[in-house]
C-alpha cells in the first residue's frame, strides 16, 4: 500500500511552507493538566526534525480530546513539551485560522516550526465528511493558500474524514510522515504478507471492533485468535458458560450482547481458530482470584485470564511468526489484573517474530516493562491499527492515495 502513496523522499522541502498533521491527543491528569505519558508526540520527532533539517517552514496542526471533555485543552503545553524534546523551538500560536495564525505562518524562516491551537476549537473539524467537502471548509480555504505541500504524520486519525486530516490533501501535493509511513509499512505485512504461523491476541473493550478483525481474517492466513479481556467474556458467552451477573451486566451495559450472536458465528465456522480462556482471575475485594471457567459462574467481576491460559498463550507465541497483540488481556489500571497483559508481552518481546502491538494499555505495558524495542512496530493508533487490519477504509490514507493522482 506504501507504494501508492508518497512520502518525505519524494519531495524538496527547502524553503517550503508545510502544513503537517499531527496526533498530539495526549492523557493528562485533571488536577494539574502535566501530561501522564508522552508517546505520541514522541512519535512524530523523526518527521520534525527531517522537515526542520531539510529547511522547510513546519505548520503543525494538532487536537487535545473533545469539546466539552476535561482532556479539551489550548496546546502551548504541547508546544513547550516537544520543543523540549526536539531541543528546538516551537512556537506556539493562539489561533488556528485566524489573522494571528496567518501572520506567524508568513513570518516563519527556513527550518522554523509552528503549532497552531487545538484545531476541534473550530467545532467544523468534528464533522466526517468527504475529502472534496472538506477541501471547501473554512480551515482548508484559509491555510492551504498559505501553504505548498501538506504532509499527514496522524495514523491515529487515519479513520477519521476530518477537514485537517482529508482535506488539504485534495487541494495541495501531500505525502506520509515518518510515522504515517511506518505504521502502513507494519500493518500491510501483517494483512498482505504475513511471516507464517499468523497470531492475533485481541483484548480490551472494543468488542465490535475486534470482531470486525475476526470477521476480516479468519478465513485467510491466521492460525489462531487468542481472546482476552471483554472479548474473551464475550466467546465463553457464545460457547455456553454462564460468566455471572457482574459480568454479563458489563456486556449488557455496554450494548454488546449482539456481539455474543456474532461470536457464535465465528465459532460455528471456525472454532478450531478461537482460542478461549481456560482459567480467568476474578475481583474478590480487590482480591486476585484465580478459578477455572469450568467453576464459572460467579459473583465476582472477571478482570484477568488465568495462569494456566498464559502458558498456552506462551506456547502459541513462541510458534509464531507474526504476532498482532492490540488490547489488554484484563484491567490494566489495576496491578493485580495487569499481569496477564504483562506476562504476554513479555513472551512476544523474547520470541523474536515480526510483532506489532496497539491499543493503549497494551503499549503502556510494553513502555513500563522496557521491552519496545525488542518488538518489531508500536503503534500508536488503537482504533486505527484496529480499523486498517479489519480492512475499514481508511479516509486518510484514501486521500494521500488520492492526491497523488491530483497532483501529478
Amino acid at each position: 500500500m506504501i507504494g501508492q502513496i508518497k512520502t518525505l523522499d519524494d519531495f524538496d522541502f527547502e524553503s517550503k511552507t508545510v502544513i503537517v498533521r499531527l496526533d498530539l491527543n495526549t492523557p493528562t491528569d485533571p488536577s494539574t493538566g502535566e501530561f501522564i505519558e508522552d508517546r505520541r508526540m514522541r512519535s512524530h520527532l523523526p518527521t520534525l526534525e527531517e522537515l526542520s533539517d531539510k529547511k522547510a517552514k513546519v505548520v503543525c496542526m494538532a487536537h487535545q480530546g473533545r469539546a466539552g471533555e476535561p482532556q479539551f485543552t489550548e496546546l502551548e503545553n504541547h508546544a513547550n513539551h516537544i520543543s523540549d524534546l526536539l531541543g528546538k523551538n516551537v512556537e506556539f500560536v493562539e489561533s488556528v485560522f485566524g489573522n494571528t495564525a496567518k501572520t506567524a505562518i508568513k513570518n516563519l524562516s527556513d527550518g522554523e516550526i509552528l503549532l497552531l491551537n487545538n484545531v476541534r476549537i473550530y467545532s467544523e473539524e468534528a464533522l466526517n465528511r468527504p475529502a472534496d467537502v472538506q477541501a471547501k471548509s473554512l480551515l482548508v480555504k484559509n491555510l492551504a493558500p498559505l501553504c505548498d505541500i501538506f504532509v499527514n504524520d496522524a495514523f491515529g486519525t487515519a479513520h477519521r474524514s476530518h477537514a485537517s486530516v482529508v482535506g488539504f490533501a485534495h487541494v495541495l501535493p501531500s505525502c506520509a510522515g515518518r510515522l504515517m509511513e511506518s505504521e502502513i509499512r507494519a500493518l500491510s505485512e501483517i494483512v498482505e504478507d504475513p511471516k507464517k504461523p499468523l497470531l492475533l491476541i485481541l483484548g480490551g473493550a472494543k468488542v465490535q471492533e475486534s470482531i470486525r478483525i475476526i470477521q476480516k481474517m479468519i478465513s485467510g492466513p491466521v492460525e489462531k485468535i487468542l481472546t482476552g479481556g471483554i472479548l474473551a467474556n464475550v466467546f465463553l458467552a457464545a460457547k455456553g458458560y454462564r460468566l455471572g451477573d457482574p459480568s454479563i451486566e458489563y456486556i449488557r451495559g455496554r450494548k454488546l450482547i449482539s456481539c455474543i450472536d456474532e461470536a457464535r458465528k465465528i465459532l460455528d465456522g471456525h472454532s478450531d481458530k478461537i482460542v478461549t480462556p481456560l482459567d480467568v482471575a476474578l475481583d474478590q475485594n480487590g482480591e486476585r482470584v484465580e478459578i477455572p471457567v469450568s467453576e464459572l459462574p460467579q459473583s465476582y467481576s472477571i478482570l484477568d485470564v488465568g495462569q494456566k491460559t498464559l502458558k498456552e498463550y506462551e506456547g502459541e507465541v513462541g510458534e509464531a511468526g507474526t504476532v498482532f497483540f492490540n488490547g489488554a488481556l484484563g484491567y490494566y489500571e489495576s496491578p493485580e489484573f495487569s499481569k496477564g497483559t504483562e506476562y504476554i508481552i513479555k513472551s512476544i518481546a523474547d520470541s523474536g517474530c515480526f510483532s506489532v502491538i496497539g491499543g493503549g494499555d497494551t503499549v503502556a505495558a510494553a513502555r513500563n516493562l522496557k521491552v519496545e524495542d525488542k518488538l518489531t512496530h508500536v503503534s500508536t493508533g488503537g482504533k486505527a491499527s484496529i480499523d486498517f487490519i479489519a480492512g475499514a477504509r481508511m479516509p486518510a490514507i484514501e486521500a494521500l492515495k488520492d492526491s497523488c493522482k491530483i497532483h501529478r
